[in-house]
């Protein structure tokens, strides 16, 4: 598999269908959302 850089990667998303887009925008967010939740308890809980 060719490694692509994030720009193409979002290029080749943005030729997506819009449903399939939304699905990876939800699925980022959640992601994103996890991240954020898990690094606050971390630093919280090191305390």
């Amino acid at each position: 598999m060719e490694d692509k850089t994030e720009l193409e990667q979002i290029r080749l998303v943005q030729q997506l269908e819009e449903e399939d887009k939304q699905t990876i925008f939800r699925l980022v967010e959640k992601m994103l959302t996890n991240k954020k939740f898990k690094d606050f308890f971390a630093k919280n809980a090191a305390m």
